[in-house]
């Protein structure tokens, strides 16, 4: 099909036109003559095939030497990839400058007197079967302009061929229109998750559009493969089945609670970031809600963005734990206010009894005498727990053998099952150490038996028959461990791994300090406590804690020998 009025030969012509040419030995001649005829400069932005043409085939590869060779100034932008990597290597040496240009498609030549443009192919490794050719002043300076804004985006050949061979990506930083490109990129990025995801949605309903996209799937495996997954997004009712979909499949993606946002934003590895303003915010698919998408692995734009995500999930801990303490404060008071309401309530009715049956005053001193006991304990928890918070619980210490205190406890608790409902039950002490060499540890003695204690009165109240034991070992002549072991109810799986912390309890009753109090008081003297269930006896639970044991100085100058019971 011929555009101008006039056929003409490509190259040196001065009657102006557009011709199209057909076949791929008419091609072949018209890049020829190009290359040939041109005497000052071409431009050529070619696809990522073009290349490995320019070598293999040799008329093609001796005509590009030839123009180098007669002075013609060749620059070159083309896509570097791993495929091509060689053939552009070998093509440095055959233009002036090879440039690499992310993505290009089109394929045109640009000289002083002509403009030629191959047609876009789609099979690989063959000739374009028709090509533009025109020598129109108007189109070629056209052209130039549109080259010339292409490789201002280019980068140096030497340096995209290093990235590939250290396999490193060239930095980009695009913005996107096409909605539907921005979609696919974001499930690509989430796809290839790793090490870490950094999601942070606009609403409620974005955590539905990405489900809807297999998102959420994706993260949920990467978390599986070991990835840190943190998502800030608003939390209601409208996306309940998808929390709890990660809930069950990936526990350790943590979701907090989020305000509305006019963004989305979606980190992943510490390379890539994906910022997508929210358009439409009840719409259902992701390509409907947004509007302008901007999406860079730029080292300096990915962290920029990556410290706004850390500032919002702080900000966002922030807010979960003084909701949390709220909580906790709301149900401290309640408790509280039950636990103490029983013994003051006991004590005062038990005063007036006293005016109207006098002859009834032991029974009734008696009961007032244990619910007084019963509010010290609880006032003293209570202020303990609050020392323990405000950092103000002292420690009395020192240095006393473990070995005297225990007994002496033990026999207060076996008087004390002796006269409860719990008679069915035998308390044990087991020290099964081969020696009567002390167990000395520096130590505040009256919170050490406050911790005996408080583990002792717990196995008590959960264990109706069987037996309670305490048992003391020494640890590699480093540490003394007191295991408290009973064949009482257990411990629910589900407060296992809090049971330590404040307010929690295994019974409707109680303040739920007492472990957490015990837990303090242990970790102030160096030492470690934990809980377990009772495997041995298949029911039941066992707590132990460990304390360091104490060095004496033997010379006084520094060096000194555990004092220790050999096992």
């Amino acid at each position: 099909m011929t555009l101008s009025s006039s056929r003409h030969s490509v190259g040196k012509t001065t009657t102006e036109g557009t011709e199209v040419f057909y076949g791929v030995d008419a091609v072949m001649r018209t890049v020829l003559q190009f290359l040939y005829q041109t005497d000052d400069k071409i431009d050529a932005c070619v696809d990522y095939t073009r290349p490995s043409l320019a070598i293999d085939i040799v008329i093609l590869k001796n005509a590009f030497l030839d123009a180098k060779k007669r002075g013609v100034k060749l620059r070159y932008a083309t896509e570097i990839t791993k495929d091509n990597i060689s053939y552009c290597k070998q093509m440095m040496t055959m233009v002036d400058e090879l440039r690499q240009l992310d993505g290009i498609k089109g394929n045109f030549y640009i000289s002083e007197t002509g403009y030629l443009a191959p047609a876009t192919f789609h099979e690989a490794g063959k000739p374009a079967a028709q090509i533009i050719y025109s020598n129109v002043k108007e189109i070629i300076e056209h052209q130039k302009y549109v080259f010339e804004t292409l490789w201002s985006k280019t980068i140096p050949a030497e340096q995209r061929i290093r990235e590939i061979e250290d396999g490193t990506e060239a930095e980009f930083y695009e913005v996107i229109t096409d909605n539907e490109k921005a979609s696919q990129i974001l499930v690509d990025m989430t796809k290839s998750t790793k090490r870490e995801a950094l999601i942070f949605l606009p609403n409620d309903k974005a955590l539905v559009r990405i489900d809807r996209l297999g998102i959420i799937d994706y993260l949920v495996k990467a978390s599986q493969n070991g990835a840190n997954v943190k998502i800030i997004s608003q939390l209601s009712e409208e996306n309940t089945e998808i929390q709890k979909k990660i809930s069950e499949n990936a526990p350790n993606i943590i979701i907090l609670d989020g305000n509305s946002s006019p963004y989305g934003m979606y980190i992943i590895d510490r390379k890539k970031f994906l910022r997508a303003e929210l358009k439409r915010p009840g719409a259902e698919k992701f390509s409907d809600a947004i509007g302008l998408v901007v999406y860079s692995n730029r080292r300096m734009t990915v962290d920029s963005f990556e410290s706004v995500f850390e500032l919002l999930w702080k900000e966002r801990m922030l807010v979960e734990e003084l909701k949390k303490a709220d909580r906790m404060q709301k149900e401290f008071i309640s408790i509280a206010a039950h636990e103490l309401k029983t013994p003051i309530q006991a004590i005062l009715g038990m005063s007036s009894l006293l005016k109207y049956y006098p002859e009834r005053t032991d029974q009734v001193v008696e009961v007032i005498s244990r619910n007084a006991v019963r509010l010290q304990r609880l006032s003293a928890n209570i202020l303990d727990a609050t020392r323990i918070e405000s950092q103000t619980l002292k420690l009395e210490k020192e240095r006393f053998n473990l070995r005297d205190l225990i007994p002496t406890i033990i026999e207060d608790y076996k008087e004390k099952i002796k006269d409860s409902a719990n008679d069915r039950v035998e308390l044990i002490y087991s020290d099964n150490l081969k020696n009567n060499n002390p167990i000395v540890v520096a130590a505040d003695r009256e919170r050490i038996i406050q911790v005996i204690s408080n583990l002792l009165s717990n196995s008590i109240q959960f264990t109706s028959e069987g037996y309670i034991s305490l048992n003391i070992v020494v640890d590699n002549n480093k540490e003394v461990i007191v295991t408290v072991r009973d064949t009482g109810t257990g411990i629910n799986p589900e407060i296992l791994p809090r049971l330590f912390s404040k307010f929690v309890t295994r019974s409707q009753k109680g303040t739920g300090l007492g472990l957490f109090i015990s837990k303090s008081i242990i970790e102030a003297h160096g030492g470690r406590i934990w809980a377990e269930s009772n495997v041995l006896d298949g029911q039941g639970t066992i707590f132990c804690f460990a304390l360091p044991l104490e060095i004496k100085d033997s010379v006084g100058k520094g060096k000194g020998n555990r004092v220790i019971a050999n096992e």
